[in-house]
């Protein structure tokens, strides 16, 4: 199990925030979402094995925009 954390710019609400966990919860060894749009944190906890770039294009396809480090 491992914890990603990613900087999302763009939330602006809870609604926000629910639709980026209700999104990554459907993807197969995602375990827990926690989004922040007060910090723009999202943070999620996954197997070892998970595809980050499915992570990062589903949150682009709802319109976010992912901060690379």
């Amino acid at each position: 199990m491992k914890e990603i954390k990613l900087k999302v710019n763009g939330m602006h609400c809870e609604g926000c925030e629910n639709r980026i966990k209700n999104s990554l919860s459907t993807i197969d060894g995602i375990s827990e979402v926690s989004a922040n749009h007060t910090n723009e944190i999202v943070i999620i906890k996954a197997n070892d094995d998970i595809n980050l770039e499915e992570v990062k294009e589903m949150i682009e396809n709802l319109d976010f925009e992912i901060e690379e480090n």
